[in-house]
């Protein structure tokens, strides 16, 4: 029996031993939207924590004029719909007032027929141009929505063609000045270094109580935990289970190889 445990002892004590990168929490190829030529690179922010800054600029020569124009064109449209309302309001009173004398007119029984039609014919001829004006009115409406949509799809395409980074590590720029892109050209490869992980692959005997169990990294005992576990075993190593432990960014570099033990 002593001879068993002794045994046994070495299984128990000790785990399957892991070598893992500290890598960045994540990493992004940014791809543009947009069709356009590219106007500027600046290579050197490439392998850099970037603040607020434009690290890639596509020309927008034509979308700032297009959208210049837009913008007094919303103006126009509005002052003319505001003009025509005024006008509208005139004409109501006016229809009111023809309203009225026509009814009036229509209950004298010494009042000609001819009067009657004429004052008949002022009130329909003031109704249809109220009616009319109103018309105006609200194809100006129209116009200012479609425009306005216009304007917001040209701010959009031209934020679309500066790409800035704010608070991000730019590893790669993949384009240069003078290059032309397309709609899903990548542009740069961004990593988010706010913080990091470690990507395991354990075997399924590993998976076992891991709630439970302790991250040892470099031998020594943290308050890490496998926060993150992949359900279908990996396409490479097709035995073994993707995991990720998340930590905080390193001081220091980052792709440091660390020893993990998980027991």
């Amino acid at each position: 029996m002593k001879l068993f445990l002794l045994l046994c002892t070495p299984l128990l004590l000790f785990a399957k031993v892991h070598y893992a990168k500290v890598e960045p929490f994540e990493s992004i190829v940014l791809k543009s939207a947009v069709s356009a030529l590219v106007m500027d690179v600046d290579l050197e922010s490439e392998g850099t924590i970037v603040h607020g800054k434009r690290v890639i600029y596509l020309d927008d020569k034509l979308d700032q004029i297009n959208l210049t124009s837009s913008k007094q064109s919303v103006t126009l449209l509005q002052q003319m719909h505001d003009i025509n309302h005024d006008i509208a309001q005139s004409l109501k009173e006016t229809v009111n007032r023809q309203e009225g004398y026509f009814n009036r007119i229509n209950k004298l029984t010494t009042a000609s027929k001819t009067q009657k039609d004429n004052a008949y014919s002022s009130f329909t001829s003031a109704k249809t141009q109220y009616l009319s004006t109103r018309e105006k009115i609200v194809n100006f409406e129209k116009q200012i929505l479609d425009m306005e949509h216009k304007v917001a799809q040209l701010e959009d395409s031209i934020r679309k063609k500066s790409l800035i980074l704010n608070n991000m590590y730019l590893y790669k720029l993949m384009v240069r000045k003078g290059d032309f892109v397309n709609p899903g050209s990548p542009l740069a490869q961004i990593e988010d270094t706010s913080k990091a992980k470690l990507v395991l692959f354990l075997d399924p005997e590993e998976l076992s109580g891991l709630d439970q169990k302790i991250v040892y990294l470099n031998g020594k005992k943290t308050e890490y935990k496998v926060d993150k576990v992949w359900r279908m075993a990996d396409e490479k190593f097709i035995s073994s289970y993707r995991a990720e432990i998340y930590m905080p960014a390193p001081k220091g570099l980052f792709s440091k190889l660390i020893k993990v033990e998980i027991k």
